[in-house]
């Protein structure tokens, strides 16, 4: 297995933002480029752990590509090229870091709106229903178990926080006072068709995807879909042979790296804990079955 990339290191190229897991430059003299880098670094809890998952960013740069490919004719996106060899010429002097983990992109603005789209009861929601079943807005059906299907997918924004801090649920009607009306209603439908059609495919799989949450970006006056896509950094994926309603679910993202870390005496705060070597290697062996399950 080669080396996990943990953080990279191009000094030709500005870096203009290390998140917890793309690092993220300009390109010189190419003000509407980006270079988007999927690093091997993983984070929970919203805390950047301090071990990586050897091969991570190849595998959610592969299964984006694969996305971007197939819903490409519901949302224009951001993808210029992954072929580092069509890359310019600053960049390919560092493939041995770029190669397999980076694209290319259209530099957008960003709308600071997290697009999640929730075809099943988990999670934050299902912490939320228990207290009450009106949850973001929504009026859900009552006596629903945990990990039920939604009659129809939910749309449940929310805003998109800086580094470190939390993501906030926030109401439709809220995000239009955001960001307008408009844009709101092109967002929310183009989310529920990204979803839908991922959905049924990956269905077809045998993968459930129970919610996900997209980014989008204005190129001008086009609304782009941009960042990861339908990764399980991104995705709740559960294995359709194993769906069990009225339980939390097995998975085939993050979730172990989760319930591994709920286990430990950590207040969820950095310092990260150190992750054990099984931990390590059972969390890549989830997100690479998920890969091959998807674009095999």
């Amino acid at each position: 297995m080669s080396m996990a990339v943990i953080a990279t290191d191009c000094p030709d190229l500005r870096l203009l933002h290390r998140g917890k897991v793309r690092d993220m430059y300009a390109i010189p003299g190419q003000e509407d480029t980006l270079l988007m880098v999927a690093t091997d670094r993983i984070s929970a809890y919203d805390v950047v752990m301090a071990d990586p998952i050897p091969g991570k960013g190849k595998v959610l740069t592969e299964i984006s590509l694969f996305w971007f490919k197939l819903l490409g004719d519901i949302i224009p996106h951001h993808l210029i090229t992954a072929n580092i060899d069509e890359f310019p010429d600053v960049c390919v002097q560092y493939r041995d870091q770029l190669e397999g983990r980076s694209m290319l992109v259209k530099r957008t603005k960003v709308v600071p709106i997290e697009c999640i789209v929730r075809g099943y009861l988990s999670g934050s929601f299902w912490s939320a229903y228990q207290k009450d079943t009106t949850v973001c807005g929504f009026k859900l059906p009552e006596g629903m178990r945990e990990s039920d299907k939604f009659p129809e997918p939910l749309f449940t924004p929310s805003t998109k926080a800086e580094q470190g801090l939390h993501d906030e649920n926030i109401s439709i009607a809220r995000m239009e006072e955001l960001v307008g009306k408009e844009l709101t209603t092109k967002m929310a439908e183009a989310s529920v068709r990204l979803y839908e059609k991922a959905a049924d495919y990956a269905r077809s799989k045998g993968i459930i995807i129970a919610d996900t949450k997209f980014e989008m970006g204005m190129d001008g006056d086009q609304l782009l879909l941009i960042d990861e896509v339908l990764t399980p950094d991104s995705s709740r994926f559960w294995p359709l042979d194993q769906y069990t309603p009225g339980t939390g679910q097995p998975s085939f993202d993050k979730q172990y790296l989760r319930d591994y870390l709920s286990s430990l005496d950590w207040n969820k705060q950095p310092p990260p804990p150190p992750l054990p070597p099984e931990i390590l290697e059972k969390t890549r062996s989830r997100y690479q079955e998920a890969q091959i399950k998807l674009t095999s």
